[in-house]
């Protein structure tokens, strides 16, 4: 399904934008045919955010890129010490 709108028909049509975008999808608004704005709503950002956060993190970059690589070693519960 399509969620892109030209802006007047987003004007026209803003409540059902808005639900769209609540429910996960990205809208796109474009002007004569090209992209200007996108509308994402709250718990997708909320994810982006997040994924931005971790990937800033240094000692988690490297942690996603060792588990990538197989470098990450897994155990049981009985491996963390008291």
């Amino acid at each position: 399904m399509d969620f892109t709108y030209s802006i007047t028909r987003c004007q026209a049509r803003f409540p059902q934008v808005i639900k769209q975008a609540q429910l996960g999808p990205v809208v796109t608004i474009t002007a004569r045919e090209e992209t200007v704005a996108y509308i994402v709503g709250r718990e997708r950002m909320a994810a982006i955010v997040e994924t931005i956060e971790i990937l800033s993190n240094p000692a988690a970059a490297r942690a996603i890129e060792e588990h990538r690589s197989g470098q990450t070693r897994f155990g049981t519960i009985h491996d963390i010490p008291e």
